[in-house]
């Protein structure tokens, strides 16, 4: 069942999403070469205490693992795609690229958001595939609007990242929220024709999050049964907002 919010709902999920916002912001000042992706861990979880938030993903039990996570944050480095956990001898290099995906829950609500930021100076051809990704995105949130469908997002996502030559993680997908991190419809960044096909109405909540490789578009997830690689060791780039469908167009609640 997808879970319609109300305005003072969303005020609340604002409050959450802004503060993944900060978060992240901080992180992306602290990415250079020689910080590891443990140092990112830390200074997000403080950040998360001193504004008296929850973490979204420490603790989420994933029977697919076996366990529950133990961080705030994922950090997924170059061919990571998703779900890399931080690790103080993972020394950020010149070159990399690294995903930070975090979220919270404050006041009952859920705010969850990503992006991948360069390390110094990185290819031509990786630089595009970050450029491309955060597109997709924005594209996306566009097609956030009360009378639209799912497909329309999720197709927005796709036509983009194949016209220039990319392809998409069909394994992992974005999602409603509100009181829960994860809630219905699944949004894919792709067109699922077996998925099923809502029609957008306002209090409507999608995190949506592209994940777009550089090579081809098979994951595997390695011995620590978490961390989600491109199987041909290609670069991998993900971003996420949560956007609101309103009667004046799309909300991104988790940037200002």
């Amino acid at each position: 069942m997808i879970v319609r919010k109300t305005a003072a709902e969303l005020e609340k999920m604002r409050s959450s999403g802004l503060l993944v916002w900060q978060i992240l912001q901080k992180l992306r000042e602290m990415v250079a070469e020689g910080v590891s992706t443990m140092d990112l861990e830390m200074a997000a979880e403080k950040m998360m205490r001193e504004a008296g938030a929850f973490p979204a993903f420490k603790g989420y039990y994933v029977p697919a693992a076996g366990e529950a996570y133990k961080f705030v944050l994922c950090t997924s480095v170059n061919s990571e795609i998703v779900h890399g956990m931080p690790n103080p001898k993972r020394m950020l290099k010149k070159g990399d690229i690294v995903s930070i995906d975090t979220g919270v829950k404050l006041n009952g609500y859920y705010g969850d958001s990503a992006l991948t930021v360069p390390v110094g100076e990185i290819s031509e051809e990786t630089r595009k595939l970050l450029q491309v990704t955060q597109d997709s995105l924005e594209l996306a949130i566009e097609r956030v609007r009360s009378g639209n469908r799912l497909f329309d997002v999720c197709g927005a996502v796709e036509d983009h990242v194949k016209s220039n030559g990319f392809s998409i993680v069909r394994e992992y997908v974005g999602h409603g929220i509100g009181t829960q991190l994860h809630e219905e419809p699944q949004v894919p960044n792709y067109v699922d024709r077996k998925n099923e096909n809502p029609r957008l109405k306002p209090g409507m909540v999608l995190a949506v999050e592209p994940m777009v490789n550089a090579g081809g578009p098979e994951a595997v997830v390695l011995k620590d049964k978490w961390t989600a690689v491109t199987k041909d060791g290609s670069y991998s780039a993900h971003f996420e907002h949560c956007i609101a469908v309103t009667d004046n167009g799309p909300w991104v609640l988790t940037r200002p």
